[in-house]
């Protein structure tokens, strides 16, 4: 029996058959995508992070861009946020 989904699919990184897994580098993505949040750049759409998200997983590049618009700097934000897209909400554990 599969493990229950969560209610709101976009906010939770998983495919939807339980007979694939993602492998992610969660310190790899939050390193580059904390790059792409702190580049004032116009030309930081065109990473190779941001196309790949739009192929993988869409409902994320908004949230990107939102970081953007919203100042932010902490590479620690940025790493609450994929951790959460990644393994769901709870503490980040060392």
């Amino acid at each position: 029996m599969a493990p229950p989904r969560p209610a709101n699919r976009e906010t939770i990184l998983r495919p939807k058959s339980s007979v694939f897994r993602l492998l992610v580098d969660e310190n790899g993505l939050t390193d580059a995508l904390h790059e792409y949040v702190t580049d004032p750049r116009g030309s930081r759409n065109d990473r190779p992070v941001i196309q790949d998200l739009h192929e993988i997983a869409p409902g994320m590049v908004p949230v990107m861009e939102s970081m953007v618009l919203d100042g932010v700097e902490k590479r620690e934000d940025v790493a609450d946020y994929v951790h959460a897209i990644l393994f769901g909400l709870g503490p980040l554990q060392d």
